[in-house]
């Protein structure tokens, strides 16, 4: 009896706890604690230290090793490719002319074909193409470098003559020359300074590394004209199944075939771009209509800027030889009216469509040659 009165006084002692405190109590342990108690918070030491025992990680790491394996070799694949591209900057000298050679190689693929099919030796075939193509590139650099040395010489007369022709450019430019310091205040002078000796010497500081490279590349372009069977051989050797050395020719044939037709439609349009800017230059009067001619033709190869450029040029020569402001800018708006015609309806109506070869004959014949 004694001892059930004194379990149900315990019992009594236990239920007079606020059923509100002993949950607040129990969630705050839990909260700390992350696992489940047993008892109250009253029972000392002993509970918490039951309590510390019984917490349970919910998601535990068992994968940090290979977390840590997936890292580095991210890490390893961003280092490999920044250094992969700082090579190709350091490199540039280099790489930019090879690959020039690799591509002009792959234009006179047709014509080297052809000889082959001649049975025309391959170092006749390789020299023969190769100084073809340093001909033109002295054709042009002859047509082209005689104005420009008489117009480096001429240089500060022009220059002050451009000065004094852009006076009148200097009333529309006045707000933003003030707004420009204000913006950011210095010492220099109001005036339109164009300086043609500094354009000269940037342009020679860049010429003169460009003569290195030249070399580069007309050794580069003989060697891979004399070794074109090689290469290709080499190329194909890397696959051992017939038919993807069979796939691999053929693949190659196209696109030396399709590079060779696109260049060559190209090259016909920018020399129409070349004889009208030619034309041009004669109808206005600018000097040297030849070498605007020639200008025209190499410079259409590079997409805007070579266009850009020679607008530029017209309208600074129209400055210096012509007195009048309105005939200076009839020959940069013809050649702009000529760029449009070219790139917007001549171009994309002439241009060729990709074609595939889809004989057998073609690549067996292709096989033999590079075995």
């Amino acid at each position: 009896m004694t001892m059930g009165r004194r379990r149900g006084a315990g019992a009594g002692q236990s239920a007079t706890i606020p059923p509100m405190r002993r949950c607040s109590g129990m969630d705050i342990r839990n909260s700390q604690a992350g696992g489940k108690i047993a008892k109250s918070p009253r029972n000392g030491r002993g509970a918490s230290r039951r309590a510390a025992l019984e917490v349970i990680d919910p998601q535990p790491v068992t994968a940090l090793r290979a977390a840590w394996r997936s890292t580095a070799q991210m890490a390893t694949i961003g280092i490999f490719v920044i250094l992969f591209f700082v090579a190709l900057s350091l490199a540039r000298p280099i790489v930019l002319p090879t690959t020039a050679a690799f591509v002009v190689a792959m234009l006179l693929a047709p014509l080297s074909q052809r000889a082959d099919a001649m049975k025309i030796p391959p170092l006749a075939n390789a020299f023969a193409l190769w100084f073809l193509v340093v001909a033109a590139f002295y054709l042009i650099t002859a047509l082209v470098s005689a104005p420009a040395i008489d117009w480096i010489n001429k240089a500060p007369d022009i220059s002050r003559d451009i000065q004094q022709k852009l006076q009148l450019l200097q009333e529309p430019l006045s707000f933003l020359r003030d707004l420009r310091n204000r913006l950011l205040p210095s010492d220099t002078g109001q005036g339109f300074n164009v300086d043609l000796v500094a354009i000269a010497q940037q342009a020679v500081s860049v010429v003169t590394p460009a003569l290195g490279q030249i070399l580069i590349f007309f050794v580069a372009l003989f060697f891979m004209l004399l070794g074109r069977k090689r290469l290709r051989s080499a190329f194909t050797g890397a696959f051992h199944e017939r038919e993807a050395r069979l796939r691999v020719l053929r693949i190659v044939g196209d696109i030396e075939r399709n590079l060779a037709g696109y260049f060559g439609v190209v090259a016909l349009i920018n020399l129409g771009v070349g004889v009208g800017a030619g034309a041009i230059a004669a109808a206005v009067g600018l000097p040297d209509p030849v070498a605007w001619g020639v200008l025209g033709f190499v410079l259409n190869f590079i997409p805007y800027i070579g266009a850009a450029t020679m607008e530029i040029g017209m309208f600074l020569v129209g400055l210096v030889t012509f007195a009048s402001f309105g005939h200076t800018i009839i020959a940069p708006l013809l050649y702009v009216v000529m760029a449009l015609l070219e790139g917007q309806f001549i171009t994309p109506s002439e241009m060729p469509s990709p074609s595939v070869s889809s004989t057998a004959a073609h690549t067996k014949a292709e096989l033999k040659l590079a075995n």
